[in-house]
């Protein structure tokens, strides 16, 4: 399952991350590393982007971006 899939107030761990060098590095940086927690907090009016809590903090992620992080259920 990606962070794509999750619902609202939707909680998984962060298994692995797909695509492209640059992306994996982004995201990693913004702090989704392997076993890091995720939760949707909401989604913005169209569906994109998608807003997350990552280790105590608020990020937007591009719903393009967000099929790329598999995601374990808690």
């Amino acid at each position: 399952m990606s962070l794509y899939d999750l619902s609202l107030n939707g909680k998984g761990k962060v298994k692995s991350i797909s695509g492209d060098e640059r992306l994996a590095k982004r995201l990693s940086a913004l702090g989704f590393t392997e076993g890091t927690e995720i939760k949707v907090k909401n989604f913005a009016p169209f569906g994109d982007p998608i807003l997350v809590s990552v280790r105590g903090y608020d990020i937007a992620i591009r719903r393009n971006d967000a099929k790329n992080i598999f995601l374990r259920e808690v």
